[in-house]
């Protein structure tokens, strides 16, 4: 019994970090007049498909006007504050 409990919190805590927080960086622009800018924004797990990011992206910056020009990259927690300053107003905004 003690096995079988071993085995369920070991299962639980790998689920747990399976689902960690994921982020995307990426720049976007406007028409009319032409406005560029660059944001960092947390998407759906797996870290690692941009295509997957960019899909989940377009909407969220299209309700505003904005177009997704690129993925920049892909990370996770560890990456959030090096990219803090550049962001500016679109650091987790989107």
């Amino acid at each position: 019994m003690k096995t079988l409990a071993l085995t369920l919190c070991l299962l639980i805590a790998g689920a747990a970090s399976a689902q960690a927080a994921c982020y995307a960086d990426y720049k976007a622009k406007r028409d009319d007049p032409l406005r560029l800018h660059y944001g960092v924004a947390e998407i759906s797990p797996p870290c690692d498909q941009p295509e997957a990011a960019a899909d989940e992206l377009r909407p969220r910056l299209g309700s505003d006007g904005w177009k997704l020009l690129a993925i920049m990259s892909l990370f996770g927690e560890d990456g959030l504050e090096k990219r803090r300053d550049s962001a500016g107003d679109y650091y987790l905004r989107y």
